[in-house]
């Protein structure tokens, strides 16, 4: 994973932030992580300004630990981000 995430407990999660050049691009890295969250079934909590957005992947509910997903789920997006950045 990219450098931007971040590893907290209680509860476990992973925290990102992703930064980006306008508001039309921060756009397209949102409708293709809509699409990109309905094909893995995961939803992470997003909250977003003009230019950035904060996204946070929780651990499976009733699970205390991250799973393989959750971490595959987070490359996929640092992937996702470098591939609309560019």
């Amino acid at each position: 994973m990219g450098g931007q995430w971040q590893e907290r407990k209680r509860p476990t999660r992973l925290e990102g932030r992703f930064e980006f050049a306008d508001y039309q691009t921060l756009r397209d890295f949102l409708d293709r992580a809509a699409e990109l969250s309905e094909r893995e079934g995961l939803y992470p909590d997003m909250g977003f300004g003009r230019d950035y957005v904060n996204i946070t992947i929780h651990a499976k509910e009733g699970e205390e630990a991250l799973g393989d997903a959750q971490h595959r789920f987070a490359q996929q997006l640092d992937d996702l981000a470098d591939s609309t950045t560019h």
